[in-house]
């Protein structure tokens, strides 16, 4: 699946229709992703800010896409854990950007490179239109080479 293909999903995608959560951006090569989180009447809380779990929800798939679609077929990629701290009331449309650099993948290949399971945080503010930041998200993936594609030993 291309990623342009997938960005046009994931907006169609109830989950993130339902809450105003819009893919603006997938790399072609996978390195890269934009999303928002567009204020609606349905996705605020009780005192009128953005959802928490909104905020979550329009950060958690990305990280491990990325990955998993930049490491390729010979590795299992899987979400492990997550962590959202609140740093300020979320109002109007919020955004978060991916930048998955091409050192963290050469050090998750030489990781993983004898079959070991790797486990890695990664980070993601969300910030507000003037920049503020609103939440900081933290995704930890698990990360290990297939055995079918470990080198003999």
């Amino acid at each position: 699946m291309s990623p342009r293909l997938l960005r046009h999903l994931l907006n169609f995608w109830p989950p993130f229709l339902a809450s105003g959560i819009h893919v603006v951006h997938l790399g072609r090569d996978w390195r890269s992703a934009e999303v928002e989180l567009r204020m609606r009447p349905w996705n605020r809380n009780y005192v009128g800010t953005h959802f928490g779990g909104s905020l979550f929800a329009m950060t958690d798939p990305f990280w491990m896409i990325l990955v998993m679609r930049a490491l390729g077929p010979d590795y299992v990629v899987w979400d492990k854990a997550g962590e959202i701290e609140f740093a300020k009331p979320g109002r109007g449309t919020v955004h978060c950007r991916f930048d998955l650099d091409e050192a963290v993948l050469d050090g998750l290949r030489a990781a993983a490179a004898d079959g070991s399971r790797v486990l890695r945080w990664f980070d993601c503010p969300v910030r507000d239109a003037s920049g503020e930041v609103v939440a900081r998200v933290r995704k930890q993936l698990y990360v290990r080479l297939k055995p079918r594609a470990r080198p003999a030993a």
